[in-house]
């Protein structure tokens, strides 16, 4: 038996049918493994070298089972298994379902597809492995007659459901016998070796280390969760499948990159995800038929699929319908029955309400900022460079997209995070796919300098007073401090004193200069650096801590627990954390309190999970914590360390920081990785202290427009990939003390001076 990746070009508008790449060969059969290429192009993180209906982050292996006759060894075949070759009544609904064609009335039943019913289910592929195993084994021809008899009958039965209603099969008269049949004849033909899978990590094709790990799989899979020491590399690694199931997979460094594989057993209908899935959060187990399961795999196709991303015209709404492969998909209930989903597009229009009207992306605030924000639009298409990103401008006073800085003359590669000097002459930004520090003029734009630091530098922020910069190295184990100006490396900190390796991300530093605090990814711990001394002490967390910030008084600070859905609170000092009230040095603040893995989140209360920037306000009465799973942003009172509400965001919501609003307070600046707009949120709209008032102010699109000034030109994904976020003037304790120049009279004495010494 073999196993196959095969690259299928994209859907096009005008015909549902994909043809394999390089003449219908497959890249990938026999002894040939699936092989991921960890890539740094936009939508080819984890390029499998398939493309299904623009998606090449999922392979798709057959499970071997010995005496069966060939396998997936064509592109046909493996075009028929992912239904991208249908035609007909099929193919008209399946480009309803993804959007090409107006659907008229409701989602039709499944009868109505007629002859191509078969196909749509997978029967056709699942009758090709029952004939296989009666050719090869003449003692399997009764169970082999009886199964292809009931087939014919299950389909049959079929015709009345919609497309988008899931099916007990053992709630069919012939459900529980058709499994029998299959499962009789799976005895003639037992489970072959394990299905090899590579991840290669090759410098020509990324720029920064990669560390692949295993997100979900099926109970049962051998060398689960997928974590391989040593950290990131270049090379390559492999692992074996030994179950069929759903398998995903994420970088360890950059943890929106995601891949998946399918692991179908050709004797059961549709494809498999196994009866019970691992997830790598809070040690979850559970069924596949679960409210996570689904949201993680609705969350794959959005991310992994540039056409799903959500693209907000200025103007005026617009609708937006996610594309998701038109598959049968065969998953499992609590009590343990199989669901059988004949259309996943369909069910998941019906589960996440696609398709989704988007907001008019300009909503523009009636109280204008101070300044002005930065965004780091990471995936941007410039022409004249390989590499893809830009820092995005925004003039906050009349809400413009201002200035762009592409930088093709270095080929800027993925800028992710930024900050500037005291007196706002540069913008420091660091190449998050390279080993690279970047200065430009903040006025101009112009590049003046480039420091190497180490690999995959992450985020860079100033010590208040010395004006150092401070870089974590997120493929690395340590923080570097460049001179001002990031003119040349000062020294090197490590984070780990033990040695180990914790791949720092998202670090915070304190309001005196004093200290730094780093989320280190691959330990479920926090760095606290004594910067003047260089000495270390650990802090436990939450599960892949990727993001930190601090209180303003630096009693606190937090960090976010991408997988552990749950943000930590650690004292950096005296008892400062709260639970219930009582003052204690550490608390867990659990953003699933409202949330059932099995059933969902409970109607109209807050929810979060795969959380990523969160910064206090400059005044410590707010944090904002931005929700991947959620697209929320979670509003928390760092003085009772409670959830207050959530709010919406876009899709990818990740980068958060504060900027001064115009007579007094604060505008919180929302990135988006996967829409094109920022959203501005004012955490005290009335100013009287309480927070249970927060609102989405407005938001902004960050396409160009024909007054931005640019050093070249977008080839695509205008105003995508936000990340970074930095307000200008710096409002924070510590830096807004700091604040010279003509913004200084534009700001209020509360926000020249956030948490003077009365107020605490």
């Amino acid at each position: 038996m073999v196993t196959v990746i095969l690259a299928i070009a994209t859907l096009g508008a005008s015909a549902v049918a994909a043809v394999p790449a390089s003449a219908q060969q497959p890249i990938g059969v026999g002894p040939v493994p699936i092989t991921f290429h960890l890539k740094d192009d936009n939508g080819k993180w984890f390029d499998s070298g398939l493309n299904l209906f623009g998606d090449q982050s999922l392979a798709v292996a057959e499970l071997p089972r010995l005496g069966t006759l060939g396998g997936l060894t064509t592109g046909g075949e493996l075009s028929s298994l992912l239904n991208s070759d249908l035609v007909g009544a099929a193919g008209n609904l399946a480009q309803n379902l993804l959007g090409q064609l107006p659907l008229l009335g409701q989602v039709p039943v499944l009868g109505s597809l007629g002859g191509e019913l078969g196909k749509a289910l997978n029967l056709d592929s699942t009758l090709s492995a029952v004939k296989s195993i009666e050719a090869t084994n003449r003692q399997a021809a009764p169970a082999a007659t009886k199964a292809e008899n009931l087939l014919g009958q299950f389909a049959q039965q079929l015709t009345t459901l919609r497309a988008d209603q899931p099916l007990n099969l053992n709630a069919l008269p012939i459900g529980l016998d058709l499994q029998g049949a299959l499962n009789d004849l799976a005895k003639f033909a037992v489970k072959g070796p394990p299905v090899t899978v590579n991840f290669v990590v090759d410098p020509k094709e990324s720029t920064g280390a990669r560390d692949p790990m295993g997100l979900i799989a099926p109970v049962g899979a051998e060398g689960f969760p997928y974590e391989k020491a040593g950290g990131a590399f270049f090379g390559q690694r492999s692992i074996q499948l030994t179950e069929p199931g759903l398998y995903a997979f994420t970088d360890m460094v950059t943890p929106y990159m995601l891949g998946a594989v399918v692991v179908d057993d050709p004797l059961t209908i549709g494809l498999d995800f196994g009866k019970a899935s691992m997830v790598n959060s809070r040690d979850l187990v559970v069924p596949t038929n679960s409210d996570i399961v689904n949201r993680l795999v609705n969350t794959f196709f959005n991310i992994t699929n540039p056409n799903n991303w959500q693209q907000f015209k200025p103007d005026s709404e617009n609708k937006f319908n996610a594309i998701q492969p038109p598959v049968p998909i065969l998953q499992y209930d609590a009590a343990g029955n199989p669901v059988l989903i004949p259309n996943l597009d369909a069910y998941f229009d019906k589960k996440f309400s696609y398709p989704k009207t988007l907001s008019k992306g300009n909503q523009l605030p009636a109280t204008p900022g101070v300044g002005e924000v930065w965004i780091d639009t990471e995936v941007e298409e410039w022409a004249g460079k390989k590499a893809v990103g830009s820092a995005t401008k925004v003039n906050v006073t009349n809400w413009t997209v201002d200035r762009k800085i592409g930088a093709p003359s270095i080929n800027m590669n993925n800028p992710h995070n930024m900050w500037t000097d005291k007196d706002y002459k540069y913008l420091y930004q660091t190449e998050w796919f390279s080993n690279k520090v970047d200065v430009f003029d903040r006025e101009t734009g112009a590049f003046v300098r480039q420091t190497q630091v180490g690999q995959n530098p992450a985020h860079v922020m100033t010590e208040p007073g010395s004006d150092n910069l401070v870089i974590g190295i997120n493929a690395g184990n340590e923080v570097v401090e460049l001179a001002p100006g990031g003119t040349n490396v000062l020294r090197k900190i490590t984070v780990s004193p033990t040695g180990e390796v914790r791949h720092p991300h998202a670090h915070w530093t304190s309001s005196d200069g004093k200290t730094v605090v780093t989320p280190n990814v691959l330990t479920n711990n926090a760095s606290v650096i004594d910067l003047p001394t260089g000495t270390v002490r650990t802090e436990k967390t939450g599960q892949f801590p990727i993001a930190s910030s601090m209180t303003p008084d630096s009693s606190k600070f937090y960090t976010a627990d991408f997988t552990g859905e749950s943000i930590t609170c650690v004292s950096l000092a005296a008892p400062a954390c709260v639970d219930n009230g009582q003052k204690v040095h550490s608390k867990t603040i659990d953003l699933w309190a409202n949330y059932s893995p099995q059933d969902g989140p409970k109607a109209g209360a807050p929810f979060g999970g795969l959380t990523i920037q969160l910064p206090v306000t400059p005044d410590g009465k707010a944090m904002l914590a931005a929700n991947v799973l959620s697209q929320t942003v979670s509003v928390i009172d760092p003085r009772t360390d409670k959830i207050v509400k959530d709010l919406p965001c876009a899709a990818g919501c990740h980068g958060i920081n504060f900027g001064a609003k115009k007579g007094g307070g604060y505008y919180g600046y929302v990135s988006n990785k996967f829409a094109n707009v920022m959203q501005i949120i004012d955490v005290d709209p009335n100013g009287d202290g309480a927070i249970d008032d927060a609102k989405v102010a407005g938001q902004l699109t960050l396409d160009p427009t024909a007054t931005t000034k640019m050093d070249g030109s977008i080839s695509g994904k205008a105003g995508y990939g936000g990340q970074g976020v930095l307000a200008i003037p710096l409002v924070y304790n510590g830096w807004a003390q700091q604040n010279q120049g003509s913004w200084r009279s534009q700001l209020t004495e509360q926000q020249l001076d956030p948490f003077p010494s009365s107020a605490r």
